[in-house]
């Protein structure tokens, strides 16, 4: 398996950004992590343990994932979620400031070998985002869906001068998940 796929569905770039405007400024809570970051690395919680909105950490340890009000807001983020034929654990909208950086990590447990992955779809972005997996650099476009291994090093800089946001869904392999990435 491949450290990233570019996966052969996508979303309509104009209902991702129309339901990025619903949320308000109080809705972005900082990231817990702040030795990982510099400058604005914040979160939306979509679905969360027990479904609390200002519960941003995805436990792999619980299960009990819900949607949370603020995805009651969103209609078309409910719809992209409703394509995942998988058991989902947590959505979240990542949002790294212009001018922001995440520094090189590993997120442990979150490779297709190990039974739960991630996937990225940039709602935001511009060309100054750099992404970097394993050493190399990847461009996500609006609207793509990508698999990501993150067990491997990564890293994000945000040189541009907008806010780039992902909606990253944790998700359990399956079947449906199997048919996508090994297509």
């Amino acid at each position: 398996m491949k450290s990233y796929i570019k996966l052969p569905i996508g979303f309509d770039v104009t209902k991702l950004k129309a339901d990025h405007s619903r949320l308000s400024t109080s809705d972005w809570i900082a990231h817990f992590n702040t030795y990982y970051y510099q400058g604005d690395w914040s979160v939306v919680p979509l679905r969360s343990i027990g479904g609390i909105s200002d519960h941003i950490y995805p436990d792999p340890a619980k299960t009990e994932f819900e949607d949370t009000a603020i995805l009651s807001r969103c209609p078309y983020y409910q719809e992209v979620l409703a394509t995942f034929k998988c058991p989902l654990l947590s959505a979240r909208l990542l949002r790294l400031g212009a001018g922001s950086s995440i520094r090189e990590h590993q997120d442990f447990n979150l490779g297709y070998e190990d039974g739960e992955i991630r996937f990225h779809i940039p709602v935001l972005t511009n060309p100054g985002v750099e992404f970097y997996l394993d050493g190399e650099r990847i461009a996500m476009n609006e609207g793509e869906c990508w698999y990501l291994n993150f067990n491997l090093h990564h890293k994000v800089q945000n040189n541009g001068n907008t806010d780039r946001v992902h909606l990253v869904i944790d998700c359990v392999v399956n079947e449906w998940v199997d048919s996508l990435l090994l297509a």
